[in-house]
């Protein structure tokens, strides 16, 4: 029988790390969430704080979405993050991509700070740096848990693997967005940052939910610009326009896999970088991307990935600039500036943290030569491309 896991809201008082716990993976669950919201974004220079308030009373807004924005807004009520979105400046800029740029000064510098090296994509979980099981309890919004309440199903048909995961969903302090949120995969068996399949599903599962091309999933390898080696997904919900840059680049097909699932390659956007679509059903898509993504881990390459279109499209985008950081062969000037290419820059959404003179003197000429600089060169890029698509016709299929 097919099981509807669902999730369930942590009242912030009871909620601590050990209530993060598997009720045990014996039992089948069913799963409810709450949650909601408020906010805002138009287009250049918008102001974050109030042009979606309007959206609360949208009925075409998902549950999911609706619940999660009530519980978003309840944390920044409370002062739990390290700046106000809502004052922060956003604009579109002129050209050809439409790069989105935000300020945020001094983010970098409030962050959680970086506890590993960048040169492995695959490293071990350290429990004595920091990890999610010691957040804040009141930064839980969400976690997979026992409910028997099932009046609202949100995931349907997900498989057992996902359905006895202890997951959870937590603010992240230093948003970048409206609803910038974490998904912490099996919180308390404190994997390290790195994709597997069931995690993959999951990130999909709640992309799909989200029923909304505003709200996107990303994921971040190390050696891409993770700071926290515990595995994470990120998402948020960003409305300046339909859209991504890297949504919009033109693509060229690579080939058609077995299960129906297209691979695709950009084309004339500075970062270099696949894209999948297509597929029977939410799971093919899911399948085929993760064994990518294990394929980079396991070849010790950094990467991106932009879960986007309520999962129905996946952009990877492979990297090397903190490589390049490493080496000394970082551009001083985009250094200075401090703008870290993770999946957000590197999909067209850049975080300016320096100066408002980097955000009133930004434009796509610069965007675009930090982009170029972030992606992998063109030889390489093709040396990866024959790598994958021999890997993927060589890959037994899934039983």
């Amino acid at each position: 029988m097919p099981i509807s896991p669902l999730l369930a809201h942590l009242a912030p008082s009871s909620v601590a790390p050990a209530a993060l716990r598997t009720r045990r993976r014996g039992c089948l669950a069913r799963r409810r969430l709450l949650g909601e919201r408020k906010t805002a974004m138009g287009n250049k220079g918008f102001d974050l704080s109030c042009s979606l308030r309007k959206e609360d009373d949208d009925p075409k807004l998902s549950p999911f979405l609706r619940k999660l924005f009530k519980e978003w807004d309840d944390r920044k009520a409370r002062g739990l993050f390290h700046h106000n979105i809502g004052s922060c400046e956003t604009k579109v800029l002129a050209g050809e991509h439409n790069f989105v740029a935000t300020l945020i000064e001094g983010r970098d510098q409030k962050k959680r700070p970086t506890q590993f090296g960048m040169n492995q994509v695959i490293q071990p979980f350290d429990s004595a740096k920091f990890n999610f099981t010691k957040v804040n309890p009141e930064e839980v919004i969400f976690a997979f848990e026992e409910a028997q309440n099932d009046s609202e199903k949100y995931f349907d048909n997900v498989p057992h693997a996902v359905a006895y995961s202890p997951s959870a969903i937590l603010i992240n302090v230093s948003p970048i967005g409206y609803c910038h949120v974490l998904l912490i995969p099996r919180i308390q068996d404190c994997l390290s940052q790195r994709v597997d399949k069931e995690s993959f599903l999951l990130a999909m599962y709640v992309a799909r939910e989200a029923r909304n091309p505003f709200f996107r999933v990303g994921y971040n390898s190390l050696g891409g610009f993770a700071t926290i080696n515990h595995l994470h997904f990120q998402a948020y919900y960003l409305k300046v326009q339909l859209q991504y840059p890297v949504e919009k680049a033109p693509m060229e097909k690579l080939t058609t896999v077995g299960n129906g699932v297209s691979i695709i390659q950009l084309v004339d956007y500075p970062v270099s970088g696949f894209v999948f679509e297509g597929g029977a059903c939410l799971e093919d898509l899911s399948d085929v991307v993760s064994k990518v993504c294990i394929f980079m881990q396991e070849n010790n390459r950094p990467f991106n990935v932009l879960i986007s279109e309520s999962g129905k499209r996946v952009s990877l985008l492979p990297q090397c600039y903190a490589e390049k950081q490493a080496l000394g062969k970082a551009s001083q000037e985009f250094l200075d500036m401090r703008i870290n290419p993770a999946v957000w820059e590197l999909s067209g959404h850049l975080v300016l943290k320096r100066m408002m003179k980097d955000y009133d003197e930004a434009s796509e000429a610069t965007i675009c030569r930090f982009l170029v600089e972030a992606s992998v060169s063109e030889s390489e890029f093709q040396e990866l491309k024959s790598c994958i698509l021999e890997f993927l016709a060589s890959a037994a299929p899934e039983e």
